[in-house]
């Protein structure tokens, strides 16, 4: 009963901390003129990505591979099925500036592709995790190159006020605290009801872990879409997408070598390319509404109903 309550608690915390998060994330781009984007894709998506890192690192290090890679997997999966449908579900109008088509939806593609053929000799070694952090370094170059192309005008950066740094700094550091703070109680009371009823753990790191680590992505991403911030909730989706898959994984991997077996997980391999390659395709057709979430919460409920017959 009580790891219930812990849940729907740090969800609660969640969602403050997002929105915390969000609102100066906006301040700060109006103020140095920054684009939401890049704001979404970078400080957003690698804070929210520290869970899952966490969790990966911590399974690594305890020589739990499936739990590190399921995680990583399920996460992507989430991602994209579950939070960024929420997002063109709940917005009442979802039209970014960016070309997300021309400009970023390789960045969501290039790193499934290397990781599934990383993973077809069975093991993602050290080397391979440096090759992923190299694979970061270049997203990141390649924002700094792109991402400004949509400046915040004058008035905007105006009507935002007096800026003070120490509040900006102060007040995003708590967001992501809290963001980071509720995942991981939210992870530790899923984990613990998840053993409870005997999931093997395989399962626990690809649904509850996973799901528990997408929380703060899911969260985020739904405060910025309903203040109509599609630039930095989706930044947000595909940057963390680029950081699980690079940075959690590259990370887990060079503090151990992790070992897996491809075919045993194709399924859930496979399903995390076919939502990935959903992404690419609704970019370039800039499919970004209703009937696209509900596409991409189909692919979810297929997931989901594999993942649960297997146990």
């Amino acid at each position: 009963m009580i790891d219930f309550v812990i849940f729907i608690v740090s969800l609660g915390v969640l969602i403050w901390g997002s929105d915390l998060l969000v609102d100066q994330s906006e301040i700060i781009a109006k103020r140095f003129g920054i684009s939401e984007y890049i704001i979404g894709a970078t400080l957003v998506a690698l804070g929210t990505s520290l869970p899952e890192m966490a969790a990966s690192i911590t399974a690594s290090l305890d020589h739990k591979p499936e739990l590190a890679v399921s995680n990583v997997i399920g996460s992507n999966i989430f991602n994209i099925t579950l939070v960024l449908s929420a997002v063109f579900i709940i917005a009442k109008k979802v039209s970014p500036d960016r070309d997300f088509f021309a400009k970023d939806s390789s960045w969501a593609l290039f790193p499934v592709l290397i990781f599934i053929l990383m993973a077809l000799d069975g093991e993602f070694g050290r080397f391979d995790g440096l090759l992923l952090m190299f694979l970061m370094i270049g997203y990141i170059l390649f924002l700094l190159s792109t991402g400004n192309d949509i400046l915040i005008d004058d008035e905007a950066s105006e009507e935002s006020g007096e800026f003070s740094w120490v509040k900006a700094a102060g007040l995003s550091i708590l967001g992501l605290v809290l963001v980071i703070v509720g995942a991981d109680y939210a992870i530790d009371s899923a984990s613990t009801i998840a053993k409870g009823l005997g999931v093997s753990e395989w399962i626990i790191g690809i649904v509850m872990i996973s799901l528990g680590t997408s929380l703060p992505e899911l969260m985020v991403s739904v405060r910025a879409a309903i203040k109509g911030k599609a630039d930095m909730a989706i930044g947000a989706i595909i940057g963390s997408n680029m950081a699980n898959t690079t940075v959690v994984l590259g990370s887990a991997a060079l503090v151990g070598g992790i070992e897996i077996d491809p075919m045993k997980y194709s399924f859930d391999i496979a399903t995390m390319l076919v939502a990935t390659l959903m992404l690419v395709f609704l970019s370039a057709n800039k499919l970004y509404s209703k009937p696209a979430g509900i596409s991409l919460l189909i692919v979810l409920g297929i997931f989901m109903q594999h993942t649960m017959s297997s146990i």
